[in-house]
């Protein structure tokens, strides 16, 4: 872009002179190589990061799955299992499709949901009552059941009580880890026997309480809850 202007010459005489704009020349920018090879590097790496998703998304394998809540001590029968195929991770136990049969008759060693993906170590073969333990029948009056009922699976402490309407005995009163097997329908006097699994030693004494009805139940919080 041009500007004229006119100005007087020595004779008087207007002259015209033309006034450029100045050129302004760009900066030139320093290149950062470093950059630039750390941003083709991240590009690459999450390319990467795109294909071994859906590769991985993509594996998925037929597994054991629970068709129906079984409780703990239960055995498994042909229509408690079903079959579906998921992606897990290597680290999280399953038991195979094809290994579905050999599952059958086993004893469910804990609650098991429906839904839930079956691991081996979910059932075992040696029953609820294992080597070095007794399972004892305990009748519980409907004051000592807990109101949201017992479940089997369930860990539980039997604790020494004193008689009905006496002083709580001074002192830590002695307990007994159990765990509940079985529990029976309340009779026509809301009375509820509950089978319970504890150590061998452990036997002759919750029976004797078990007799005497001098004792109570602790439900203790399932493992892993806080």
């Amino acid at each position: 872009m041009t500007a004229t202007s006119e100005k007087s010459t020595l004779n008087g005489a207007p002259a015209r002179a033309e006034l450029r704009a100045p050129r302004v020349v760009a900066p030139h920018g320093r290149r950062r190589p470093l950059f630039v090879v750390a941003g083709i590097v991240m590009v690459v790496l999450g390319a990467l990061a795109a294909v071994w998703l859906v590769s991985s998304s993509g594996h998925r394998v037929d597994v054991v799955v629970m068709a129906a809540d079984v409780p703990y001590g239960a055995p498994i029968t042909a229509e408690d299992l079903a079959t579906t195929a998921v992606a897990v991770d290597p680290a999280v136990e399953t038991v195979p499709a094809d290994d579905a049969r050999e599952l059958v008759g086993k004893v469910a060693a804990a609650f098991l949901a429906k839904g839930t993906l079956l691991a081996r170590t979910d059932v075992t073969s040696a029953g609820v009552v294992g080597p070095g333990q007794v399972l004892v029948p305990l009748p519980l009056p409907v004051e000592r059941v807990p109101a949201g009922g017992l479940t089997a699976g369930e860990a539980v402490l039997v604790v020494d009580a004193p008689p009905q309407g006496a002083d709580p005995v001074e002192g830590t009163p002695k307990s007994f880890a159990a765990t509940v097997a079985r529990v029976g329908a309340p009779d026509i006097n809301g009375l509820v026997v509950a089978d319970v699994v504890a150590a061998a030693e452990d036997g002759p004494a919750l029976a004797t309480r078990a007799a005497t009805g001098r004792f109570a139940l602790v439900v203790l919080p399932a493992q892993g809850s806080m």
